[in-house]
Parts: structure tokens; sequence; C-alpha cells
């Protein structure tokens, strides 16, 4: 994208590498931390409370905007996800945190807000070109190995792999002290936490890789998507809050001390009701289940039908369990999970 095509932007907007380079070695000769939050853009109040965590936390942040090619499968959405660049603009500009100042005399609040956005092309991204067929894709690609099958790997075969090529070549252009990603993509998030650590990245390091609560529809508690924009008003009524219900009602039941089957089996059952529900009929909303699974929260194996909450796996107490799953509303895929144990060790 040439500079003479990009929106008024109060914040500084980079489209090159070079240009970013550039920027990332002023605050590395300063001595200043850069917070960064990758995104595809189509903004929402999720992305916008990663943002908020890395003002808070760090002196610059910095926000990307990108949408991947290699994540998408030939017959997914890439040429019809939302791009709405100059309202993303918008809502960073208006992105503030009050921080303290300290100096030898005093300590006054000041007000921190988002430093620079790197906006770059396919071609800056991919100088080797890229294809959405995976095998006809030349030039590098990274996979978390064993790791990314399971879950949305399942559903998204290559999925993670373009994930995890594109998020390396971020990191190593933003170089960030601290980064940020959102709870609802808790697989990703864990997948780039190991590449991270299996990579040796000193910009981030695992532990500063962090994960935050997912944002929700305070009514219906919808994970926030950008692609939530594809439900009409009648599937948001109708279906908007049923992953998050079933999932919570396999939460209570695995809190209850009932088996992984039987928790699963009554998850799946509130999205059969509703799919066979009255309102969805009479609305014609058409609501089908993809999967709701529980998963190892560190290697991502399915755990066996007869475990209950507390029990030791391989001489281990599991560190948490993922209770996720993916539903269709109509034509939109949506995606939700949930941590059982001690989410301080996953979170954070």
């Amino acid at each position: 994208m040439s500079a003479l095509t990009l929106p008024p932007s109060q914040i500084p907007i980079f489209s090159t590498v070079s240009s970013f380079r550039a920027w990332r070695s002023r605050a590395f000769e300063e001595s200043k931390s850069v917070g960064f939050v990758a995104t595809m853009g189509a903004l929402h109040d999720g992305h916008l409370s990663l943002v908020k965590r890395s003002l808070q936390e760090n002196d610059l942040t910095v926000l990307s905007i990108f949408v991947n090619p290699a994540q998408f499968a030939p017959n997914e959405d890439l040429a019809t996800y939302p791009r709405t660049l100059p309202r993303d603009l918008e809502l960073l500009t208006a992105q503030s945190v009050s921080v303290p100042h300290i100096t030898t005399t005093e300590t006054s609040p000041f007000l921190r807000m988002p430093s620079a956005v790197f906006l770059p092309s396919v071609s800056e991204m991919y100088p080797s070109g890229i294809s959405q067929d995976r095998d006809s894709q030349r030039g590098t690609f990274i996979e978390v190995k064993g790791y990314g099958d399971e879950m949305e790997g399942k559903s998204r075969p290559g999925f993670f792999r373009g994930v995890a090529t594109v998020v390396t070549k971020l990191f190593n252009v933003i170089q960030p002290t601290n980064t940020y990603f959102g709870q609802k993509d808790i697989q990703q998030a864990l997948l780039l936490r190991r590449l991270t650590r299996d990579l040796l990245l000193s910009h981030p390091t695992p532990s500063s890789l962090h994960i935050i609560p997912t944002t929700r529809d305070p009514t219906s508690g919808l994970a926030l998507s950008s692609r939530n924009a594809y439900l009409t008003p009648d599937e948001r009524a109708v279906a908007g809050g049923t992953l998050y219900e079933a999932l919570r009602t396999g939460e209570q039941a695995w809190m209850n001390g009932e088996t992984k089957e039987e928790c699963v089996r009554k998850a799946r059952g509130v999205v059969e009701n509703v799919s066979g529900g009255k309102e969805a009929r009479d609305k014609s909303v058409n609501v089908s289940l993809d999967y709701i699974e529980m998963n190892d929260a560190d290697s991502f194996e399915v755990i066996g039908d007869g475990e209950v909450v507390g029990t030791r796996h391989e001489g281990r107490e599991r560190e948490g369990v993922i209770l996720s799953g993916a539903i269709w509303v109509g034509k939109t895929r949506l995606i939700d999970n949930i941590v059982l144990g001690d989410m301080g060790k996953i979170l954070g």
C-alpha cells in the first residue's frame, strides 16, 4: 500500500519493513519498552482491550494490521474478510491510558497513546509470493509440529502453519518487549508461546507473551470477533450466546465431578436444543455444531472420556484443560473456549 492511499492518521503508519525497523531502532536506543498487538483489522473492543493492556505496561505500543493469506483455505473468506482501515485508525486514536510520570521532584499523570501502526502489503510480508493453495506455496514457512492438529487445527488443516509463519515474521520486524493475544484464540496464543520458546526468541520471550481474557457481549456472552459482523440481527438474537452457554454448561458439569464424556454431551445438547428450537425455525436461523471438545492445555491431546476434574495424567496433575468449541450460525463460524483449572498458569 502506498502512502498516497493511506487515510489521515494521527498515529504514524509504517507500510514497509525498513521504515518500521528504523523506528524500532530509535526505541532500542532510547531503552523504551515496546508492546505489540497483532491484528487483521476490523477492530472491536476485544482488540482495544489488548491495546489498553499494552499502553498500561509499555512505553510504546504498536498495532499491526495485516490480513494474512496463508491462514485462509481456498474456500474461506479472504476476499470478503472485513477491512475497515479508516475506522480502525479512528478507534486507535481514541485509545489512551493515564500513567504516573515520576521525576526527581514530583509524580504527575500523563497520557499514553498508541505509538505506531505497522500496515504492510502482502508482497512486503511474503517476498517469495503467497498462494492460498498450500501445495503450490513456495518459500519459507513455520510449523509447530504435533500441536496444531487438534481443536481448531482439526477443522482447519494448515491454519496454524499460516499463523505461525506470519507471526514469526511480525515478531522479527516488531521485536516486541511484550505482546498480547486474546483468549478467544487460545490455541493460537499457546502455540505462539511454544514457538517463542522453541525458536529461542528474545523479543518476545515466552513469559512476555500475554493471553488476555475474552471480551464478550455484555448481554449474550458472545465472544467479540471481527467475523461477528457477518451475523444478521436474527442470527445474533437467536444464537449469539449459544456457544458460550454450551461451554458454561460443560464447565459446570466438570466442576460437579462428572466425566469428560458427560460434560461434552451436555454442552453439545445446548447447541442441539437451539438448532432444533422453535425460535430458530420461526426465524429461519440455521445453527449447526462443528465441534465441542476438551483438550489438555499443554499438549492439546483430547481428554479421555472417563476423566474427571483433578485426575492425574501420566503421573502429573494437568495444569489446565481447555473446553472449546465452534458452531456455524448461518454462514458464520463462531469459536470460543473456557479454561478449566488454574487460569493463572495459562493466561497472564
